[in-house]
């Protein structure tokens, strides 16, 4: 079995749905389009192993699916836990300006008089609009008052440019907000 090199983590199972083997995905997005869209999904339980998903819909916020060789409500509630990993190459094309969040984690972060502010730890979703979470270098002498990371917006006033081929981001932000 060759394991794909671009897999990246999309949800959990969060336990069995109906009674004919059908399971329940807590995506980690809030558009579960890849989950949806991939026909192989890599699950971590009760070895890490590829399945071949038959039929999947969202329900209730999360996504559902008929898994091959899944059959009944047992074997489903024993999936429940496992990770759920696609390839990133089977991921959904985007348009221009579009990303996905797991493509902006590692970019370093800059602003506009040219200051590093940092690398791109995480992103997160405080309902409104998504942040970037950016953690800041740590300086040799490190001052107890200074931010461990930066919390920005991630909205067209503060995100300047994404140039992904130069791994970089520049935002109209300062160290002191």
């Amino acid at each position: 079995m060759k394991v794909p090199e671009d897999l990246v983590l999309v949800g959990y199972i969060s336990g069995a749905y109906g009674l004919n083997g059908w399971v329940r995905v807590r995506p980690y997005s809030a558009d579960a389009d890849a989950l949806l869209n991939a026909k192989t999904w890599w699950l971590d339980k009760p070895e890490f192993r590829d399945v071949v998903m038959m039929q999947s819909k969202i329900h209730s916020g999360d996504v559902v699916a008929q898994l091959m060789g899944v059959a009944g409500r047992d074997a489903a509630e024993a999936l429940k836990g496992a990770a759920v990993q696609i390839p990133r190459s089977h991921f959904p094309a985007l348009s221009d300006n579009e990303f996905y969040w797991v493509d902006l984690i590692g970019l370093e972060v800059e602003n506009l008089q040219g200051v590093h502010l940092g690398q791109v730890s995480d992103m997160m979703d405080n309902g409104a609009h998504p942040i970037l979470r950016v953690a800041v270098p740590q300086v040799a002498e490190p001052d107890p008052k200074a931010a461990q990371e930066l919390l920005i917006p991630f909205v067209e006033q503060f995100v300047i440019t994404v140039d992904r081929t130069a791994k970089k981001i520049t935002v109209d932000w300062g160290l002191d907000y």
